[in-house]
């Protein structure tokens, strides 16, 4: 999926602000200290144990070992450091051990499961001198952006939807989790109606990124915007109608059925048409249904069909 961020260079313009909106909890778990010798070397040997999704095995780290463990066969797993939990949730699995200001972190993926919603990312370390520490990094109830891994800190850049707004978090051994700035969505500068091709789009999401689009949609929408979106998240590609509109249909992730949306793009009229269905009898639409082309009508009756 097409996202409106330049990585590069948004770090060095980011502008700071206060940490409002992300999530962040810290647990501190305490472990016998029979050996204060430090961080071990752990080398390539432990990562190509994280990486086995199939086994789990416990992985060597800071004269311990990190496990993941399940009761019940359809219960909930548990991370644990030498038998002290760290976290738990229905899906849990290890990631990676890398290096950070110089002392080693592991990284484990913790989440509900299910479609389009990303884990929380359990970052574990061992402070010089300290007891094994861990912090849990999630932004939204759908979990934290993925980590990008620097020298010296460890960033979590936030997948943008339509009309939104994040804070992008960075963590480190000295500094913990802190704001490293605001990013907000934007499409890209300059792209027309003539530029739209859905055979590029693997969700419908992906149109917002041409400007003509957005701005329409903005107009159209207004604050629903972002809520718009997110129905469409849980989606595929798109269909074309005999006009030569396409549009696609979707649902919010774990809501499927419950929060479902429709989308068109008529790129030749310069025209968008978007619905919502929820719990009520009619879905929502912008602009008014009863508007909207036959074709269109008869497809999205089609694609939402009746509420729950």
């Amino acid at each position: 999926m097409t996202r409106s961020l330049l990585a590069g260079a948004c770090a060095l313009a980011w502008i700071l602000m206060p940490a409002a909106g992300a999530h962040a909890q810290t647990d501190m778990v305490l472990v016998p200290a029979d050996d204060a010798s430090g961080a071990a070397d752990l080398g390539a040997s432990s990562n190509a144990a994280l990486a086995d999704d199939d086994s789990q095995a416990p992985v060597l780290f800071e004269s311990g070992q990190l496990t993941i463990s399940q009761q019940e066969e359809y219960g909930e797993k548990v991370l644990a450091y030498d038998g002290k939990q760290l976290a738990s949730n229905y899906e849990v699995s290890f990631d990676k051990i890398v290096k950070v200001g110089g002392v080693n972190v592991a990284l484990v993926d913790v989440g509900d499961g299910g479609n389009q919603c990303g884990p929380a990312k359990v970052i574990v370390w061992k402070p010089e001198g300290g007891t094994i520490q861990s912090i849990t990094v999630e932004q939204d109830e759908c979990g934290a952006p993925p980590a990008a891994i620097s020298d010296s800190a460890i960033y979590f850049v936030p997948y943008l939807l339509p009309g939104v707004s994040k804070p992008a978090l960075q963590w480190s051994p000295t500094d913990g989790l802190t704001t490293a700035g605001n990013l907000t969505y934007m499409p890209e500068p300059g792209t027309d109606w003539k530029d739209v091709d859905p055979s590029k789009y693997d969700n419908v999401v992906d149109a917002f990124h041409n400007e003509a689009v957005y701005r329409l949609a903005e107009t159209l929408l207004g604050k629903e915007m972002p809520e718009m979106a997110t129905s469409l998240l849980v989606g595929g590609g798109t269909e074309k109608a005999a006009s030569g509109a396409f549009y696609a249909s979707g649902c919010v992730p774990h809501d499927c059925g419950g929060n479902d949306g429709f989308m068109v793009v008529d790129p030749a009229n310069h025209k968008l048409y978007f619905a919502r269905r929820g719990d009520k009898p009619e879905p929502d639409a912008w602009p008014a249904v009863n508007t909207w082309p036959a074709e269109v009508r008869e497809a999205m009756d089609k694609a939402l069909g009746s509420p729950n």
